[in-house]
C-alpha cells in the first residue's frame, strides 16, 4: 500500500511540475508583457525609464529564460506568485488569498452540501425503487440539472432578490457592514450566500443523485449483497455499511473533479451576484488583461484539481478493499 501511495505521488508531483512549467511558458510565448499593457494603460503618464524596472517587478527580465525559469520556482516555493497591476500595488498572493476565501466559503459548501444530500437521497431512490423519490424527485431534480446553473441564478435572482426581495442582490455583504467577527457580519454574509449558494446546490443535486442511485442498483445486485440479506443483517446495515460503501466510489472519484468547479469560483454564479471570489476575480484579470493575476488563478485551480484528486485516491484506497489488495 506504501508503493501504491508513492506512484500516485510521484504521478502528481509530476503533473504538478508540468503545470508549473507552462504557467511559465505560456506567458511568454504571448506577444507583449504586463509591464507594456500598464505603460499603455496609463497612457504615457509612466516614465519610459520605468518600464525596466516594471518588467523586473513582473519577471520579465533580459535574462536567460532558465535563469527567469529558477527565479520563477524559488519565488513560488517562497509564495510569491507576483504582482497584479490590476490591483497594483498588491501582491497576486493577496489578491487570490481574499477571493479564495469568500470562494471557499460559497461553492466548496454548497458543493460539499450538494454532494453529500444527493448521494443520500441516491441510497434511498435505489433501496425503494419504484417510491416517490425515485420516480418523482430524481426525475424533477435531472430536469433542473439540465438548465445552465448561471440562468437558474438569473432565475432565482430575480424571483427571490428582486420581485420578492427576500435576499440581496449582489457582493458578499452590505456596504453598510463593517467586516469583522461579529455574529452581525456573519449572519449578513449568510444571507447574501442563501441564493448563490442554492443555485449552485439545485444545478448539481441531480447529477449526485442519479449517479449514486446508478450505482447503488447495479451494487444492489452483487452476490455480496444477496449474502448479507442471508445472513440476516438488519436492512439499514446492509443499505448503508454494504451497498453504499461500494456503490459512493465512483461518486467519490467525481467529487475531487467537483473541487476545479469550487475554485474555478463557479464562474458565471458569481459573475450574475457579484460575488468576490476566485471566479469574479478571473473575469476581472482577463478583462483588465492582468496576466500574473491569471497565472496565479490558473496555477492555484490546477494544484488544487491535483491535491483533490490525490485525496480522492487515499479515500477510495480506505473505502475499498480490492484497491488495498492490488496495491
Amino acid at each position: 500500500m506504501g508503493r501504491y501511495i508513492l506512484r500516485r505521488m510521484g504521478f502528481y508531483l509530476i503533473a504538478a511540475w508540468a503545470s508549473l512549467t507552462l504557467n511559465f511558458v505560456i506567458p511568454r510565448l504571448a506577444p507583449g508583457d504586463p509591464a507594456a499593457a500598464m505603460f499603455a494603460r496609463f497612457e504615457g503618464k509612466v516614465a519610459p525609464e520605468a518600464m525596466g524596472a516594471l518588467r523586473a517587478a513582473f519577471g520579465f527580465t533580459d535574462a536567460p529564460l532558465y535563469a527567469q525559469y529558477f527565479t520563477y520556482l524559488k519565488h513560488l516555493v517562497q509564495g510569491d506568485l507576483g504582482m497584479s497591476y490590476a490591483y497594483f500595488p498588491a501582491r497576486v498572493s493577496e489578491v487570490i488569498g481574499t477571493g479564495l476565501m469568500w470562494t471557499v466559503g460559497l461553492a466548496g459548501v454548497a458543493v460539499i452540501i450538494s454532494f453529500v444530500v444527493g448521494s443520500f437521497l441516491g441510497v434511498l431512490a435505489a433501496w425503494n425503487r419504484g417510491g416517490w423519490l425515485d420516480s418523482g424527485l430524481a426525475p424533477a431534480l435531472a430536469f433542473l440539472g439540465a438548465f445552465p446553473y448561471f440562468w437558474l441564478a438569473m432565475l432565482a435572482l430575480y424571483l427571490f432578490g428582486f420581485v420578492l426581495g427576500w435576499f440581496p442582490l449582489r457582493h458578499a455583504y452590505g456596504h453598510d457592514m463593517e467586516p469583522g467577527l461579529s455574529f452581525a457580519f456573519a449572519a449578513d454574509v449568510a444571507r447574501h450566500a442563501v441564493l448563490p449558494a442554492s443555485s449552485i446546490v439545485v444545478a448539481t443535486l441531480g447529477g449526485w443523485m442519479l449517479g449514486m442511485r446508478n450505482t447503488m442498483v447495479a451494487t444492489l445486485g452483487t452476490d455480496s449483497i444477496r449474502l448479507a440479506h442471508a445472513r440476516g443483517l438488519p436492512p439499514r446495515q446492509v443499505m448503508l455499511r454494504y451497498a453504499a460503501r461500494n456503490a459512493l466510489l465512483p461518486n467519490v472519484t467525481s467529487f475531487g473533479m467537483a473541487v476545479g468547479f469550487v475554485l474555478s469560483g463557479s464562474l458565471l454564479t458569481e459573475i450574475v451576484f457579484s460575488y468576490p471570489g476566485t471566479g469574479y476575480l478571473l473575469i476581472l484579470a482577463v478583462r483588465n488583461q492582468d496576466y500574473p493575476l491569471m497565472q496565479g488563478l490558473f496555477l492555484v485551480i490546477t494544484l488544487a484539481v491535483l491535491a483533490a484528486n490525490f485525496a480522492v485516491d487515499l479515500i477510495c484506497l480506505w473505502l475499498d478493499p480490492r484497491t488495498r489488495a492490488h496495491a
